[in-house]
């Protein structure tokens, strides 16, 4: 049983979709394990004061982990690192032991500077938060401060973890980390209040951290603190790292200047906000990060050699694939939001108004699910061919028109009754109060769709079209989902009297019923069109991918 386990480990990926699906799977455990921590957040405290402090408090920290991890993320040290270790073990240390170094007391520093000027820092950022609010979440920003450091050298020891080829050893790190958190909830939470939640994050960044540290010792590579560094070497790593940051950075400031207006919305927006965010994060870590990850090493390997012929076709087959996937995702969701909500966090305090902006919100951002994923992929691709100041001036884009459409779409939604009844009728919730949290989620979709938009004509430009193949996917899918939706949606109605709705268990069978017949139908339209994707689907599954080796996904790209 041992030795089935270790070659489970070590195996290889054969293909493509093996990859993805690996991918998708674990990312699929990860976000399962965030569900129950959604809950019973939600469920504790409804979407109201605390759990605006509690969100609140994770985007300065989240920003440093950000900012610094890309900085020594996996796709920028490994090459490092291969390069060294080919020549010598200990070369392979006296790098790392520099980059440690570096980072160690870069990261520390930030945190520091972070912790110190917490007070005036938060108003700045939360305008709408009154003084209690203020001091909550600096107490609970200076305690969380310390997730960044423990996720950041984390991040760092990722490399060497993948070198030594023990993949499987990183893919349930972000499982632990959630698992930390909920211990923090369940047990934390009773004992020490607010605090606890902090805490237990905490725990899960620990967690994230330790189980990594035995297997670098193994390898004789456990980093030493150095106060003499080589900075030659930093030199080189920032400059192939820096555009990477900073488009990753922006993404992320674009989310705290949106949890910014959010606290002059009203108590509960924040919530809401994260809490939607959070559900609509599912399909886009399952399939379009799965698949932007596993074409990552083919893609550059082509690049490398020349084959642009096949670097483009290896891309499109990609692309073909989260169509395939996310455009179905992005229907179920805007169809069933309401079913998925109930389910996942419909309980305790977080009452019926609640699921109701909730599953608004997660429509709203569901409908940019598409763009979100071709985002990823399009950007690896440009990565891939060392190609990193487009990447980058699309995510400033991007941030500057979302930032702009939140703040004109307030400005309408405040003075135009017409817009705001519009946009709460569309989404059935004109009888709620706080509505105006709906212009957060309409933003970022507006921004992304606007940048991927974009970065598909940018990528015509600079790589070639992509094959008719792609177009074709997306329009069967895109037929074959409205067909699913619509099927969904006259099952919803179907079974309202069948199944009790007000417990959980029976809105998650409706949901469950409704979007399964909606599948097959959908399945079944995509077979007569002769789908080529369900053909290569299947193929992949008759393969047993689970006999292949697991690439472990870059937390600075990877939803928790």
């Amino acid at each position: 049983m041992v030795s089935k386990i270790l070659r489970f480990i070590g195996r290889e990926i054969s293909g493509l979709h093996e990859a993805a699906y690996l991918l998708g799977f674990f990312a699929l455990l990860s976000q399962l394990l965030g569900f129950l921590r959604d809950r019973m957040l939600a469920s504790q405290f409804g979407a109201g004061e605390a759990l605006d402090v509690y969100f609140a408090a994770f985007r300065v920290p989240d920003l440093i982990f950000i900012w610094s991890a890309s900085m020594v993320s996996l796709s920028v040290l490994i090459p490092f690192l291969s390069k060294r270790r080919a020549e010598n073990k200990e070369e392979a240390r006296r790098f790392l032991d520099t980059i440690f170094s570096a980072f160690f007391v870069f990261i520390v520093a930030v945190s520091a500077i972070a912790f110190f000027s917490a007070p005036g820092l938060l108003q700045l950022l939360f305008p709408g938060f009154s003084e209690s609010m203020l001091s909550t979440t600096g107490f609970l920003m200076r305690i969380l401060l310390l997730q960044p450091i423990c996720l950041g050298v984390s991040n760092l020891f990722a490399s060497v973890t993948q070198l030594e080829r023990r993949f499987f050893v990183y893919a349930v790190s972000p499982i632990l980390y959630n698992f930390g958190i909920i211990i923090g909830v369940f047990f934390f939470y009773p004992v020490m209040g607010l605090s606890g939640l902090a805490w237990g994050v905490v725990l899960g960044a620990l967690l994230h951290l330790g189980i990594q540290i035995p297997v670098i010792a193994r390898a004789g590579l456990l980093p030493r603190f150095r106060f003499a560094v080589d900075f030659s070497l930093i030199r080189e790593v920032l400059l192939v790292s820096l555009p990477r940051t900073l488009a990753l950075s922006l993404q992320n400031i674009t989310v705290l200047l949106l949890t910014t207006l959010g606290s002059l919305l009203g108590i509960g927006s924040i919530a809401i906000f994260n809490l939607s965010w959070n559900l609509q994060s599912v399909p886009l870590a399952i399939v379009g990060a799965s698949y932007s990850l596993a074409a990552f090493p083919t893609l550059a390997g082509l690049w490398t050699k020349g084959d642009k012929s096949t670097f483009v076709s290896t891309l499109s087959i990609a692309m073909r694939h989260i169509f395939f996937w996310s455009v179905p995702a992005l229907v179920l969701f805007v169809v069933l939001r309401a079913q998925i909500v109930r389910t996942v966090l419909g309980s305790g305090a977080f009452d019926w108004s609640d699921t109701r902006l909730t599953a608004a919100s997660l429509a709203l951002f569901a409908v940019s699910v598409v763009a979100q994923s071709a985002i990823l992929l399009l950007t690896r691709a440009y990565y891939a061919a060392g190609k990193t100041r487009a990447p980058l001036l699309i995510a400033l884009g991007g941030a500057c028109i979302t930032v702009c459409s939140a703040f004109l779409f307030s400005k309408w939604f405040a003075g135009e009754p017409l817009v705001r009844f519009f946009l709460e009728s569309l989404l059935r919730v004109s009888d709620l109060v706080n509505t105006q949290v709906l212009i957060l989620p309409l933003s970022y979709s507006v921004g992304t769709i606007a940048s991927a938009l974009i970065f598909w004509k940018l990528y015509s430009r600079d790589f070639g079209k992509f094959d008719s193949a792609v177009s074709r996917m997306f329009w069967q899918s895109f037929a074959s989902s409205v067909l699913m939706g619509t099927v969904s949606y006259v099952l919803l109605n179907v079974l309202d009297t069948v199944f009790d709705l007000h417990t959980t268990l029976g809105v998650f069978l409706q949901g469950l019923c409704a979007g399964a017949g909606g599948i097959v139908v959908g399945a079944l339209v995509l077979y007569l069109l002769g789908n080529l994707e369900i053909r290569e689907i299947w193929k992949t599954l008759h393969h047993k991918i689970w006999k292949a080796k697991f690439i472990g996904p870059d937390p600075t790209e990877t939803t928790f």
